[in-house]
């Protein structure tokens, strides 16, 4: 890995602020290894926010949405859609000839209890479910029929220990569920790439899981492309080690990986717990929030060598990995400023509250600047 002192960090860093809006593009010097994206919330792809578009526009090739296909949003009740924005999203990205990808169809969360349930509040059975799936993935995926590139099919479906989790559709429907989303997704754009993402799954326990349930998909000539690692990381986990481990388990597997969500959180965690329950919650107190006026230079250093060394480890997979997403654009966006304490000041991405561009900016582009892949 590439070592950076904490002065040649802050004045690349300082040197790249003072070059805007002529700096360097994440997706230019990634260009040659894999792509570079960002997930966007309305207002971004909208235009709405005029800044945070064009911060887009120059620095990622690839866009995610937040939340505009999911299903509470694009399918809120039975037998009505909203296209709107999900639309809106897509059209952002045709327009600046981006890769879109879609995100997500088959979720426990985020999906309206009506899709489970009957009009008197019961489960609905096996079939009256996989009938809701096939509808509503024939409608979402077929209306984006060759527009977008990719979909993660299914989302954060195993347990930590690797198990499948409980979740109506495996309550319902069964293990199936999974190959089912798949296939429905084939069927609707058959040259669509079809993912499944997880949090945490660098972990050897949920790593296993993983593992076993692409396995037993292709077995079942289910049309997987990729995996979907989100990256919600902290400044100690996952180490360059693990993340190495991780990706060098899911080359064996023969399908590509994505880092689908990424992030560092560099707060204080509040559980034990590694990954992105988006369910989690806990109760605002001052040591949880230490930097609520700007993140120390010292902090800021550490951000930066963390992103150099997870990236040391992604260009060392070049060949596996064909996209790197980060989940946000700005700090002042980020969905961890919420989560899983509401209101903390957080400071996960490249670019600060402003749009500036952080030292881990600089010492990312550094990388590829002197070939440090090994």
């Amino acid at each position: 890995m590439q070592r950076f002192s904490g002065l040649a960090v802050l004045s690349l860093a300082a040197g790249l602020i003072a070059a805007a809006p002529d700096q360097p593009s994440l997706k230019d010097a990634f260009h040659d290894s894999f792509r570079i994206g960002a997930a966007l919330n309305a207002a971004i792809f909208t235009e709405e926010d005029a800044r945070d578009a064009a911060l887009v526009k120059q620095q990622f090739n690839s866009i995610t949405p937040e939340n505009v296909l999911k299903w509470e949003r694009v399918h809120p009740r039975p037998g009505v859609y909203d296209f709107d924005l999900a639309d809106r999203y897509v059209a952002f990205g045709e327009k600046n000839r981006m890769q879109i990808i879609g995100h997500t169809l088959v979720w426990h969360n985020q999906t309206p209890r009506w899709v489970f349930e009957d009009e008197k509040g019961n489960p609905v059975d096996r079939e009256t479910l996989l009938n809701r799936m096939r509808d509503h993935i024939h409608t979402v995926v077929g209306r984006y029929k060759g527009r977008i590139f990719g979909w993660d099919v299914v989302n954060e479906a195993l347990n930590e220990d690797g198990t499948l989790r409980q979740s109506p559709w495996l309550k319902i429907i069964g293990e199936d569920y999974i190959a089912k989303a798949f296939e429905f997704a084939h069927e609707a754009d058959p040259k669509a790439e079809l993912y499944y993402n997880d949090y945490s799954i660098e972990n050897e326990a949920k790593r296993k899981g993983t593992i076993a349930l692409i396995r037993r998909l292709q077995a079942e000539n289910v049309p997987v492309a990729a995996i979907g690692i989100q990256g919600h990381d902290h400044m100690d986990w996952p180490s360059a080690e693990l993340e190495d481990a991780a990706l060098t388990d899911f080359a064996k597997l023969g399908v590509k990986v994505n880092i689908t969500e990424l992030d560092i959180d560099v707060l204080p965690r509040t559980t034990g717990q590694q990954g992105a329950e988006v369910t989690l919650h806990a109760e605002a107190r001052s040591e949880l929030n230490p930097y609520p006026d700007g993140l120390p230079d010292a902090v800021q250093e550490a951000l930066a060598k963390r992103y150099a060394s997870l990236f040391s480890v992604f260009l060392r997979h070049r060949g596996l990995i064909t996209r790197v997403t980060f989940w946000g654009v700005t700090d002042a966006g980020s969905w961890l400023n919420n989560w899983p304490v509401n209101g903390r000041t957080s400071y996960p991405l490249l670019f600060d509250r402003n749009a500036r561009p952080k030292p881990a900016f600089g010492a990312v582009l550094e990388l590829v600047k002197q070939g440090a892949s090994n």
